[in-house]
């Protein structure tokens, strides 16, 4: 584990600054603006989600449709849709969303309040149930709403969050009503808020709310039901006090995230001593090898350590989006490279995993094994993780750069152009050539627009075992004295044209949990770069589910064939009874015919190579 580390805030870099021509990405960001887009477009109309807006201004005569909480889908849906919208112009998009938003704004009451359910089922019992959604819904408005203002420069929808935000704060807030929202949100969206209009009262109210939990202020469903109580949401102790994770995955997500974000304004050194407490626990007990968390249906959340079941797993596709959420807050905040290791975890798998390659089927649970019997579907009555994953993919550029007073960090490895600005004006366009995560070989263009000396940290992924590092076309020797957090720290005079260029070995390990995950004890899970690979039946008639063993000897032969599943790398070895094996991405799997997946393989025993 490496130490704790003092304040950074470092600043991200919007993926509108950034152009990707990526092999790996560039496919799967076409097939989420030409197919998954319009499918939740059409399914929240489908479903009533978007005329609850018409009937709410009393445009549409008609009843509620739906859970309580659908408003949150169409917002999200419209925050993916600005996303697209930056990186693609598009009209006819563009038109469907005002659409949209006209319905939006006339639904909010005159003193700011909105939420449809509450408008057409029950005015008279607005706040009150925190377990309700009022600002969970409001904080996705709120998201989506500066998230278009961003894209296209109009305030409609952003004039209509900042009304409810005001209607908030008329409320809520220091001498006024408790509250303590069941699903964390709000206090995120708060914050966003803030940036862009640069009103303190939105990012004040944000750390009243993260303030008013843990005090038991808490009324509604959640805290009457024994089995749950106030640890389900994160209001069991204040923040400040949290030791362990517990409770719903994505609301605890979403909490820890809005906390990094209060640090950012704040520098309060308890909301730090809390965060890192909480990440370790998280990611030390309570994680998978693909990133996913929670491995509880009944609470969609966490029970004890190492409680990690694999045909069972959760893993909400929301909280492995929510993780990287987390995670890149906390990398800006804290400067480590372990933290935007998590993030690359869940980009390749825990997150990816929830979208079919054809783009309009989704995984709301993610087990690590199935005998055959779990696969995607096109919608959910609850469709937070489509409608999530819709706003995720299409910013995943915001992951791969960060800049610091005096330089440039580079995260995330994709083929890609952009254009950084540094202090005092510095310009620095950077080009990164590769075929990531097939090959570990990264060419890194740097361009300036005048020789200046500054930092380029680059990160090395925890993963990597093996590298060499060239500047200029000439090896550097010893690169591991360079390493400061798992970043190699370039500190030079740069030129236009220099080029640093970063050979990562990448052979596939053997990888093994910990002794106290009773579920994989005896086995071992293979792992590429970034990627965590699985068995499938399709590529595997001859094997059955869980009764083949396998060999951390065997060699495995590594094969990248473009014409499966979109274009993959895939394992081939032998199993102990001498059948043929071959593993895919784990993201990959339920895109054939059925059958059943494996990640984690009975190991014969007494026979190890890896340490």
């Amino acid at each position: 584990m490496r130490e704790k580390t003092s304040l950074q805030s470092w600043q991200s870099t919007s993926f509108t600054q950034v152009s990707m021509e990526d092999h790996f990405w560039q496919p799967r960001l076409e097939v989420l603006k030409q197919v998954t887009l319009p499918a939740c477009l059409h399914k929240c109309e489908e479903t009533g989600r978007i005329t609850n807006f018409a009937k709410a201004a009393g445009l549409q005569e008609g009843k509620h449709e739906g859970i309580y909480f659908n408003d949150s889908d169409v917002y999200k849906v419209l925050e993916g849709a600005a996303y697209s919208l930056m990186n693609h112009p598009d009209p006819v998009l563009e038109a469907e969303i005002d659409r949209i938003i006209d319905f939006i704004a006339a639904a909010q009451d005159e003193d700011g309040y909105l939420s449809t359910y509450y408008t057409l089922e029950a005015p008279e019992s607005k706040w009150s149930d925190m377990e309700k959604h009022e600002m969970y819904c409001g904080g996705h408005l709120i998201e989506a709403a500066v998230a278009y203002y961003e894209a296209t420069g109009k305030r409609k929808l952003l004039d209509t969050a900042c009304k409810l935000a005001d209607h908030y704060d008329s409320l809520f807030g220091v001498g006024k009503r408790h509250w303590v929202e069941g699903h964390q949100e709000i206090e995120l969206a708060l914050m966003k808020l803030y940036k862009v209009t640069a009103e303190p009262r939105y990012w004040k109210l944000a750390l009243w709310l993260l303030e008013e939990r843990g005090h038991g202020y808490g009324i509604g469903m959640i805290w009457d039901k024994e089995e749950w109580g106030p640890p389900y949401c994160q209001d069991d102790v204040p923040v400040k006090d949290i030791q362990k994770v517990t409770g719903h995955a994505v609301r605890a997500m979403y909490l820890y995230s809005a906390m990094a974000d209060a640090v950012h304004v704040s520098s309060d050194p308890d909301y730090v001593e809390a965060l890192h407490r909480v990440w370790n626990h998280t990611v030390d007990r309570n994680m998978y090898i693909t990133g996913g968390i929670g491995p509880s249906q009944h609470n969609e959340g966490f029970t004890h350590d190492y409680d990690l079941p694999n045909e069972t797993a959760y893993c909400e596709t929301c909280a492995a989006i929510a993780m990287a959420f987390w995670n890149h807050r906390m990398n800006l905040l804290f400067g480590d490279a372990k933290y935007a290791d998590l993030v690359e975890r869940e980009m390749y798998n825990g997150a990816l995993a929830g979208i079919s390659l054809s783009g309009d089927k989704f995984f709301y649970v993610n087990p690590l094994a199935s005998k055959g019997d779990h696969h995607r579907v096109p919608w959910y009555d609850t469709s937070c993780c489509p409608t999530s994953l819709v706003r995720f993919l299409p910013s995943i550029g915001q992951y791969m750069y960060a800049t610091s007073g005096n330089g440039i960090v580079v995260n995330q490895f994709i083929n890609s152009e952009g254009t950084l600005v540094m202090a005092e004006g510095l310009k620095v366009n950077l080009k990164q050539t590769t075929v990531y995560p097939w090959h570990g070989r990264i060419e890194l263009s740097v361009n300036p627009d005048r020789e200046a000396n500054f930092t380029i940290r680059v990160r090395i992924p925890d993963w990597c075992r093996s590298y060499k590092l060239l500047i200029g076309g000439e090896s550097v020797l010893d690169a591991n004295r360079l390493i400061d957090r798992g970043y190699i720290v370039l500190e030079r005079s740069w030129s236009p044209g220099d080029l640093i260029v970063l050979e990562m070995d990448m052979p596939a390990q053997a990888m093994r949990a910990r002794s106290e995950v009773e579920a994989n004890r005896g086995r071992i899970a293979i792992q590429r770069g970034p990627l965590v690979y699985c068995v499938e039946q399709a590529d595997n008639p001859g094997l059955t589910y869980d009764t083949f063993t396998i060999s951390d000897r065997e060699p495995l032969q590594i094969s990248h064939q473009p014409e499966l599943l979109g274009g993959v790398t895939v394992l081939k070895g032998q199993a102990t009874n001498g059948l043929p094996i071959v593993m895919i991405p784990y993201y990959a799997w339920d895109n054939r015919e059925e059958g059943f997946m494996q990640i984690w393989i009975k190991e014969v025993r007494n026979q190890r190579l890896y340490s």
